[in-house]
């Protein structure tokens, strides 16, 4: 992912809101949100190089998801992929809490990124960029390409519409917040981070929707967890013209966690 919003016990109604853009290279393959063969409890989309995903849930209402962290250097190649820790923590028994625990000790063997877990005891967050692990209180958060509530525009804009929507939300929820993750307006130069990547891509980047012939929103992701304990999975995709090709909706019922 390279936006999330999370409104963690922060809207009634509503245990946990996700709203999510994945940027990334329109030629690396992927595939849409769905339920893994392998692991049929795990409902996410897949990361078709690597094996990993940017974004998923299971059946008891466990979720995972990571962010890169921009920096402008160049990284040195790694052994594996960051989309695999989502695997890791979805498919494994360890607490939000503890399986960033356990990470935080392997970080720095792995590129630039921010994750956060949650499952039924709390939401945590954890970058290997200098900021130890955090158990955060309720609240409404964003992470981008820097530290969990850097406040750069995108992630500041996409917050305000969030607050905004969410004080007359309509008949569908999740359609508003899928339209407020597809604005596609860019920040005034003055105002973009400086990651040393240069003003002109820093300003392609700028927008909570990316638009590009070869990298770009891919997808757009809304994740409700009402007080009803249902969880609704919302996945809207994007060709390189920033064309819907596929929408994907799936509501359940959450199980009760394993003992």
């Amino acid at each position: 992912m390279c936006l999330v919003l999370i409104a963690h016990h922060a809207c009634r109604g509503y245990p946990l809101i996700v709203v999510a853009n994945r940027d990334e290279f329109h030629a690396r393959a992927t595939a849409t949100a769905g339920w893994w063969t392998e692991h049929p409890n795990v409902f996410g989309g897949r990361d078709l190089d690597a094996g990993g995903t940017w974004l998923a849930v299971d059946r008891t209402g466990r979720f995972a998801t990571l962010t890169n962290v921009r920096s402008g250097t160049p990284t040195r190649a790694r052994p594996r992929s960051r989309g695999l820790l989502l695997n890791d923590f979805l498919t494994g028994s360890n607490s939000a809490r503890r399986f960033l625990d356990v990470l935080a000790a392997e970080a720095d063997d792995y590129a630039g990124f921010n994750m956060l877990t949650r499952d039924q005891e709390a939401l945590c967050w954890l970058s290997n960029h200098g900021a130890p692990q955090q158990t955060l209180p309720p609240g409404i958060y964003t992470v981008s390409n820097a530290l969990l509530d850097t406040p750069w525009p995108k992630a500041e804009r996409l917050k305000q519409r969030f607050l905004r929507v969410m004080q007359e939300p309509g008949d569908d929820l999740a359609e508003s917040l899928l339209r407020i993750l597809c604005d596609h307006q860019r920040p005034a130069d003055d105002s973009l981070p400086q990651t040393g990547i240069g003003l002109v891509a820093e300003r392609a980047l700028s927008s909570v929707f990316i638009s590009g012939e070869h990298y770009g929103t891919r997808c757009s992701t809304v994740v409700l967890i009402d007080d009803r304990n249902r969880l609704h999975f919302y996945e809207r995709s994007f060709d390189h013209r920033a064309r819907v090709t596929e929408d994907v909706r799936v509501a359940f019922e959450l199980a009760e966690p394993a003992p």
